[in-house]
């Protein structure tokens, strides 16, 4: 099966709205990126297929989740899934940020090349970052404790703001650690994933 095929399979089986122009700009994205990770070590993934799965239809499990006007995709590194999010919801404003240069130079190229005007790349300590306008959706992949999520991107979530945290297996002993309560855990199909993979979703009240 060829990337173009597993994509389009998998996004049909998880009931994914994405056009065919989203899925072409999503596989070049993914070639930009296996093209850089020769070089630049952006990923541990190799494998052309294995990057469908892992990269793209993993990040694009949350794509019915996500209502706001802009998104923060923090310790971004690729791009993921705040690339993916962007190029699939042309009217999300999604900004992506990460400490690494490399990473960072890398995403602005993929926005040049791929033409999303909805975009933003910041190379920066997230703690020290002070946008104009703080985000309705902050989002996480790869982000170690949720306290610590939570902590460090305080000070940019809008009242009402949602904070997303992708996470394998539901990780209660990090919810003691964070005194929030989630207002939901949801539970995430990834095709050709058999992982589990949940969403964690905690609202700003404040």
């Amino acid at each position: 099966m060829t990337q173009v095929e597993l994509l389009a399979a998998g996004i049909a089986e998880m009931g994914l709205s994405a056009s065919l122009e989203a899925q072409q700009k999503l596989l070049s994205y993914l070639s930009l990126l296996q093209k850089w990770n020769k070089v630049y070590n952006l990923t541990a993934v190799r494998d052309p297929l294995e990057m469908v799965t892992l990269h793209l239809l993993d990040s694009l499990s949350v794509l019915p989740h996500i209502h706001a006007k802009n998104l923060l995709d923090v310790g971004s590194g690729g791009g993921l899934p705040g690339i993916a999010l962007a190029i699939c919801l042309p009217h999300l404003q999604v900004t992506t940020i990460d400490t690494v240069q490399k990473k960072a130079i890398f995403m602005r190229q993929v926005k040049g090349e791929l033409g999303l005007d909805n975009l933003t790349v910041v190379n920066a300590r997230v703690e020290n970052f002070q946008p104009t306008e703080n985000f309705e959706a902050i989002i996480s992949r790869a982000f170690s404790e949720m306290a610590l999520f939570v902590k460090v991107t305080q000070h940019l979530i809008a009242k009402n703001g949602r904070w997303f945290a992708m996470k394998g297996a539901v990780p209660h002993h990090e919810f003691e650690d964070l005194g929030l309560k989630p207002s939901n855990i949801i539970s995430l199909k990834v095709a050709g994933l058999e992982a589990e993979r949940h969403l964690v979703i905690f609202e700003n009240k404040l």
